[in-house]
């Protein structure tokens, strides 16, 4: 991309979002031509053949074929892909393993991540995209992205007579798909993994470290990651340097994920220790980028033209874009990977096409999440 021919700086900005914007406009059909293309990938694996995908014509015809599955219920046929079985779930070699931050019954999990499911992952740069055509904020591009990313390679698992290298989701994909966006990560995503996988406070701050004093000389005018991580480091500026991240950069937007409340619970720390950067939420997991916040509404838009979303509601299953405000579910996505998967997610939807994660699968979650909505005076508000 050439910031010296902005026609087309604009026309592939424009070509990055549009089919976003497309999809959210229709999304009956968006999610139609979605499965068809999911399908066509199911056929090809060993799962999908015994669920017989290639004679699936409709959603009703998916929902009877395939049912609907947690981690659990995958995790035996992932410990056996991982053992070497690559048909079973991919139509093609995988091009590394995520593990989760978090934890499910105390065990990590593992998902692996194909170049199909990469190349979906550059989603995320939507939420930047949107903004800098919205504000007209092209000098955005002439700056760098602070990378607060996890690494990409954090140990070894043996699994039968194999081993596999596993690392972070937000680090594979800086490692092997951030060339291909519009704004350049520092530190690099090498320069991190040279650090190792540990997860120590003395790990963390050599990488702040790292992060310092690669970019305390740059222009840092975008922010993207984990929204807990990028608190944490401002902090350790202060701690370490004396100074705050609003002291050396002028930042113009964050656009972070993984926890609910980024725009209400996050915000305010956020805007003391970085200045008043626009902020944009990121709904993504260890298996996929499902969304990203678009304007200036605080919640975010399904990735309808990505990815197959179904939501288990008291009223029973039904598309997430089916859902009326105010209605609260447990999300069912299917990516190319993991057909029908309960993700362990409540999603609340708003006004269309807007939900929020207020939370994991929980019976307490929305009890907590309408608690932290009065304390903030947010009160459901976008």
């Amino acid at each position: 991309m050439s910031a010296n021919n902005p026609q087309q700086m604009l026309a592939m900005l424009n070509g990055l979002v549009q089919p976003w914007h497309d999809a959210v406009a229709k999304p009956a059909e968006a999610q139609c031509q979605v499965l068809t293309r999911l399908l066509q990938i199911y056929a090809q694996t060993d799962y999908g053949k015994q669920h017989h995908a290639d004679q699936i014509q409709t959603i009703d015809d998916y929902r009877r074929a395939f049912p609907v599955a947690t981690h659990e219920d995958y995790k035996p046929l992932i410990q056996r892909v991982m053992a070497g079985e690559i048909n079973l779930l991919l139509n093609e070699p995988p091009i590394g393993w995520a593990v989760t931050r978090g934890t499910t019954k105390g065990e990590s999990k593992f998902i692996p991540m194909t170049p199909t499911d990469l190349k979906m992952r550059i989603s995320a740069s939507r939420a930047m995209i949107n903004f800098v055509l919205q504000s007209k904020r092209f000098d955005l591009f002439q700056g760098v992205n602070l990378n607060l990313n996890f690494p990409s390679i954090v140990g070894k698992v043996k699994v039968g007579e194999r081993e596999v290298e596993y690392g972070y989701s937000s680090g594979i994909y800086t490692k092997f798909v951030s060339k291909s966006t519009p704004i350049r990560s520092v530190p690099s995503q090498d320069e991190i993994d040279a650090l190792g996988g540990g997860k120590t406070q003395r790990d963390w701050d050599a990488r702040f470290e790292l992060a310092y004093q690669k970019c305390q000389n740059e222009n840092v005018t975008l922010v993207g990651g984990v929204a807990p991580t990028a608190v944490l480091f401002g902090r350790y500026l202060k701690r370490a340097h004396g100074v705050y991240p609003r002291d050396l950069w002028k930042t113009q937007i964050m656009t972070l994920g993984s926890v609910p409340g980024i725009n209400t619970r996050y915000q305010p720390a956020l805007n003391a220790l970085y200045g008043q950067a626009t902020i944009r939420e990121i709904y993504g997991t260890t298996e996929g980028m499902f969304g990203q916040q678009r304007d200036e509404k605080r919640a975010w838009v399904p990735n309808y033209d990505l990815f197959f979303f179904e939501v288990e509601t008291s009223a029973g299953i039904k598309m997430l874009h089916e859902m009326k405000a105010g209605e609260m579910g447990r999300l069912v996505v299917s990516t190319p990977i993991l057909a029908r998967y309960k993700i362990g997610d409540t999603i609340r939807a708003f006004d269309a096409p807007y939900f929020r994660c207020i939370g994991r699968d929980r019976w307490f979650t929305p009890i907590v999440y309408a608690w932290e909505e009065f304390q903030s005076f947010n009160f459901g508000k976008l």
